[in-house]
């Protein structure tokens, strides 16, 4: 197993760090000011957009791209590296179309969608013509288990009836998102992963009502904003159905794998720059005669980031070579593994960036207690640890000897 990053990968990452230093970066402070301003995407965005395809910096994310489908068509170890560049800023990966929910959508249409269906919702998402979401967590159910999903979708002759409640549906809430994915109950009856469907459904269908747009732990996420929906009578063609009705949980798990690697990817990025901020910080501050930066505690702290790091990246990219050697049913324990260990990893090395930085870490001056924030919200969002742990734990083979008769154990006396 080789982790050398390839030819191809590397001169990608050369051509993605250049074009984000000279054209992202630089915008990074005009982002904010905008976001803070007015809470909608900058204007320049497609600009940026503009220059990222023409550059053919574009869905980097998407490794079976057809032939007339525009990208780059990474495999997912060579698309890592990259993920990191775009992890360092929240918003970054929207430039290059590589934002969530956005790309697992796309892979799900790839895999689940008749020819019509891609024509019509899939090509624009490649063009980024328009954005998404995925409609699955509930507020009256505990959403971890899947099964518990209860809105309903009745088939009514040529259409299917949407009645439920969803929330913290990520891209809901924004002014471009032009249809969502939705899994909802078709057949109560049937067995536990076969009650549920997926449909395709407009954002401006009749009853489909956006209650709030929701924050996070006092956060605003500005590239896809949060938000709970109503479905009241909505009717809604099923033609729109998104693979076979009692399928909703193949859709689901096809879009759940790139979703959680996708993350933990850009989230290595995101600690990086916080370990980077922290080398800065204690560099320039003096406390007690010292520079912070010379106290082991700080030393230690940073050390340890770095070892974290190491290890959870090397973590990822074993899983993205296993996703491009098996896909995504031989690779189900390297995700769970990625999705607890990286937003553990985050938060604690966002929690000791925030106390070299003092007060200034909880401000809007920083992005550390935005990535705090974000490391706890991986932690629940796309299946909680408890979940991820509860099936790495399936996965481990049980010794095919007893501790009786061990033979790593010394003999216990008659």
């Amino acid at each position: 197993m080789d982790f050398a990053l390839s030819e191809r990968s590397e001169r990608w990452r050369r051509d993605l760090l250049a074009f984000f230093e000279k054209e992202v970066l630089p915008r990074h402070r005009a982002w904010l000011d905008h976001v803070r301003e007015h809470n909608d995407t900058p204007p320049f965005m497609a600009e940026l957009q503009r220059k990222a395809r023409a550059a053919g910096l574009w869905n980097l994310g998407l490794p079976e791209l057809a032939d007339d489908e525009p990208g780059t068509r990474l495999s997912n170890l060579d698309y890592a590296p990259l993920a990191e560049i775009m992890g360092r800023l929240f918003w970054a990966p929207e430039v290059f179309n590589c934002q969530a929910p956005d790309v697992p959508n796309m892979i799900a249409l790839q895999a689940c969608a008749t020819p019509a269906q891609k024509k019509r919702w899939l090509a624009p998402l490649l063009n980024a013509e328009t954005r998404s979401a995925f409609g699955m967590t509930e507020p009256d159910v505990a959403s971890s288990d899947a099964t518990n999903i209860a809105t309903r979708m009745v088939r009514d002759g040529d259409h299917y009836i949407l009645n439920g409640r969803k929330w913290f549906i990520t891209g809901a809430a924004h002014p471009r998102c032009s249809f969502l994915i939705v899994m909802g109950v078709t057949d109560a009856g049937a067995e536990r992963t076969s009650r549920h469907s997926c449909i395709i459904v407009p954002m401006d269908a009749p009853g489909v009502r956006l209650v709030r747009r929701l924050r996070w732990m006092g956060c605003e996420d500005h590239t896809a904003p949060i938000g709970e929906l109503v479905f009241d009578n909505v009717r809604v063609p099923a033609e729109n159905l998104l693979g076979a009705e009692g399928e909703g949980f193949k859709v689901a798990q096809v879009r759940l794998g790139p979703a959680r690697i996708h993350h933990c990817m850009r989230s290595i990025g995101l600690c990086e720059l916080l370990i980077e901020l922290m080398m800065a910080r204690a560099a320039e501050r003096s406390a007690f005669g010292r520079t912070v930066i010379q106290y082991d505690t700080v030393q230690r702290w940073i050390a340890e980031a770095r070892v974290e790091l190491e290890q959870a990246r090397l973590l990822a990219w074993r899983c993205a070579w296993r996703l491009d050697q098996a896909g995504h049913h031989g690779a189900w324990r390297d995700v769970s593994l990625i999705k607890v260990a990286v937003p553990a990893m985050l938060q604690k090395i966002a929690d000791r960036a925030m106390q070299v930085f003092g007060a200034m870490g909880g401000s809007d001056d920083t992005p550390i207690h935005q990535a705090l924030a974000w490391g706890r919200l991986l932690r629940i969002g796309d299946g909680p640890d408890e979940v991820h742990l509860r099936q790495i734990f399936r996965m481990e083979p049980m010794p095919e000897w007893s501790i009786a008769n061990s033979p790593y154990l010394a003999a216990h006396p008659a």
